[in-house]
């Protein structure tokens, strides 16, 4: 692990060098990379600088301690003591930091919720969950924005894109993929019996220019008037934009902003991110599956959480008992903190296991 470290040192001052060279300046999407990998191996250094220093101060102290100078050999022994825990603490530290980290993390996402089984209930269903998340977004300092949406008459949805921005935002989503189930008595069930309905929620982290090239010819574009429930919110203009991108049969739609050329934006960037998320994908499949999380691969296909409204309970299937129960009260009301902090200590907890059985 030393070893390592002492190559990533290198690497860290070799990139400090490139920030500094007006060339790498001056080329926004090099200059954006190399930051952003500046910036992710930062606290590596800073824990490998401070474990170096306490075994340095411990290497002197452990000289001190065999002093004549009874009074000086004593003052060692205890500075030999402290360093030592330090550095302890320390290597303890940068075994946590020299987990492989998701590239992704620090980005935003792109999040699509679509009702599943149920009918009306699970596109009700669809709009508690992005409730929930609008609420988490708005306590926790992230930005949401709808991208596109197919509304219900009695407002639910029966599918939902929409953005959120802000920084570690993939961090904190990424184990949101998957598919929901509700259990609760539908408000359109006259004699009350509990039904169970689901929605399947997706969570891509947001593709940037240099992730994903698209070729201009293989994109069709049409406009067309935005669709919705009704009323004033529709526009009369063909200013809802509408991208199928003939590689891959993908469709992307963007209604929400005012002016044609935002939408066409919104959705090429939609776009990017769909591809990016399939590319990802495809990555994934091919690594072994004993070195997937115990969180699961995060296909939508899983069911990964049950929201109980008899039981006012949030039972999260990849986690303990303990750990995965929550409120559910609270939890539809955007307290999601304690599920999302429990899911990331599980996903680094196996990959230390897993770690420390690969040495």
């Amino acid at each position: 692990m030393l070893d390592k470290l002492r190559e990533t040192e290198q690497k860290y001052r070799d990139i400090e060098a490139k920030l500094s060279n007006p060339a790498v300046i001056a080329d926004i999407a090099a200059y954006t990379a190399l930051q952003r990998e500046y910036s992710s191996l930062t606290p590596v250094i800073s824990g490998y600088r401070s474990y170096l220093d306490a075994e340095k101060r411990a290497a002197e102290a452990a000289e001190l301690r065999n002093s004549q100078d009874k009074e000086l050999a004593a003052l060692a022994s205890e500075e030999y003591d402290e360093a030592v825990a330090e550095k302890e603490s320390a290597f303890a530290r940068l075994q946590l930091l020299l987990l492989p980290r998701d590239p992704n993390d620090g980005r935003n996402v792109i999040v699509e919720i679509r009702a599943g089984t149920g009918g009306e209930e699970a596109c009700l269903f669809a709009a508690d969950l992005f409730r929930m998340y609008s609420m988490y977004c708005a306590n926790s300092g992230f930005k949401i924005s709808i991208i596109s949406e197919n509304e219900t008459d009695l407002g639910g949805y029966r599918k939902l894109v929409f953005m959120i921005e802000g920084d570690g935002a993939y961090s904190r989503f990424k184990f949101e993929s998957g598919t929901h189930e509700v259990k609760r008595v539908p408000v359109t069930e006259a004699n009350g019996r509990i039904q169970t309905s689901t929605a399947t929620v997706a969570v891509m982290p947001e593709a940037e220019d240099v992730d994903i090239e698209i070729n201009p010819a293989d994109i069709i574009f049409e406009t067309c008037k935005s669709s919705g429930a009704g009323g004033q919110h529709i526009n009369k203009t063909d200013s809802a934009v509408r991208l199928t991108h003939i590689p891959t049969g993908t469709v992307v739609e963007c209604q929400q902003e005012r002016s044609q050329f935002q939408n066409r934006d919104k959705a090429m960037q939609t776009l990017r991110t769909i591809l990016y998320d399939r590319k990802l994908n495809e990555q994934k499949n091919s690594i072994d599956a004993s070195r997937r999380s115990m969180v699961g691969s995060g296909d939508r296909s899983e069911r990964i959480r049950i929201y109980r409204y008899k039981d006012n309970l949030i039972r999260d299937m990849r986690l303990s008992d303990k750990a995965g129960s929550q409120t559910l009260d609270s939890c539809m009301n955007g307290n999601i903190s304690g599920l999302i902090d429990a899911l990331i200590a599980a996903d680094t907890a196996e990959k230390l296991k897993n770690g420390n059985q690969n040495d």
